[in-house]
């Protein structure tokens, strides 16, 4: 059988560590592939140094469009724009062998886990952002017929310069036919309204003893019908209201099961941090909290998890949530992608909100630390 290397290689790794994935790849090198690896980019086709395109305010730019057989193994981006928050603005989407939907449709920067309009460095296995401004996805994106990759400028100004390099290996014979595509889907909550503003602290017994057994009201990463397994999330949080933001349980519901089929302890016991994350930002290669804010309104967020350990399978259907706050109660500005493999077709995404909703700001709800009702 034909060995689609790094396809392999990121699905199947096991937890033990980065030192252990170096060694693997170098041992690949002494087998022969089979895959001729080509590059697309936005290299100055005069042979000159404008290695850049321009996107025109609302263009959709096609980034991407190749014939397969053949996988994407890493996609590097950096962008050089005069407008404010264009993270936000710029829409990143890709389509697997023409269809009429993406797969993938998440504004560009919450697609490589800048989910707050800003940049700032991280490195994780699959996603990275170098010095500077460097945007990073090491996931590996199989397609049979055509891959397409597009950017939708939905910001007021003109992109000046937007520089790719997409690398992607071509087959000559058809993948395995029971290769999964890649997807992920950008979902946002602003603000997540809970339950309750009638509180002081996150511990007080009127929200800390509220049963929830069902997941009613999580923050939904992903809804997802056919087969395929869930590979992780990257989400940001603007807090509305004073105090830890977490207190939230993940809960996985697989295969239609109206009880959780996994649940957890707290919000940063999922992203595998503890104690409130502490006082530090930290990155490593499968979770991360890069950006730590003080547990006040107005503080800013940015965690990820990814479960390329065991990636958490599901043969018909899967619900991905986390609780915003114990059993719901608080209300802060949720942004997030979840990524994961399945089948197609892939059910339909929610409406991407329109560009002024995506602009992270504070909310009027109510609780600590807010003026609202």
């Amino acid at each position: 059988m034909r060995k689609v290397g790094l396809f392999l290689l990121v699905l199947c790794f096991v937890p033990a560590g980065f030192a252990q994935e170096l060694s693997g790849l170098l041992a690949d090198l002494t087998h022969p592939h089979d895959y001729v690896l080509n590059r697309v980019s936005s290299w100055d086709r005069t042979g000159g140094n404008a290695d850049m395109r321009h996107i025109a305010a609302g263009e959709t730019f096609t980034v991407l469009e190749e014939s397969g057989p053949g996988v994407i193994t890493h996609v590097w981006i950096t962008i050089a724009s005069p407008e404010n928050a264009h993270l936000k603005k710029l829409v990143l989407r890709m389509y697997w062998d023409k269809e009429p939907t993406p797969s993938v449709e998440a504004p560009i920067g919450d697609f490589f886990g800048l989910g707050l309009g800003d940049y700032f460095t991280y490195q994780s296995l699959p996603l990275a952002v170098g010095s500077i401004k460097a945007l990073n996805s090491f996931f590996p994106m199989p397609f049979q017929k055509m891959a397409r990759i597009t950017v939708t400028n939905e910001g007021k100004l003109p992109v000046d310069a937007f520089y790719f390099n997409i690398d992607y290996r071509k087959y000559k014979s058809s993948l395995p036919a029971d290769t999964l595509y890649f997807h992920a889907q950008y979902r946002q909550a602003t603000p997540n309204h809970g339950w309750t503003n009638q509180w002081m602290g996150n511990g007080d017994s009127l929200v800390d003893m509220k049963p929830n057994l069902t997941g009613e009201d999580n923050y939904v990463w992903l809804e997802a019908t056919g087969r395929g397994h869930y590979v992780g999330v990257t989400m940001s949080v603007l807090q509305n209201q004073d105090q830890w933001w977490g207190e939230g349980d993940d809960m996985f519901f697989i295969d239609g099961e109206k009880l959780p089929t996994i649940t957890g302890t707290g919000s940063e016991d999922y992203f595998l941090g503890a104690w409130d994350f502490g006082d530090k930002p930290f990155a490593y290669e499968l979770f991360g909290a890069p950006v730590k804010g003080d547990e006040v309104a107005g503080s800013r967020s940015s965690v990820y998890r990814f479960h390329l350990d065991s990636p958490i399978p599901f043969t018909k259907s899967i619900r991905a949530t986390i609780e915003h706050g114990h059993a719901n109660h608080r209300s802060d500005n949720y942004f997030s992608v979840a990524y994961w493999y399945q089948t197609e077709p892939h059910a339909p995404f929610p409406a991407l909100p329109p560009v002024e909703q995506r602009l992270p700001k504070l909310y009027p709800v109510g609780g600590p630390g807010n003026a609202g009702k």
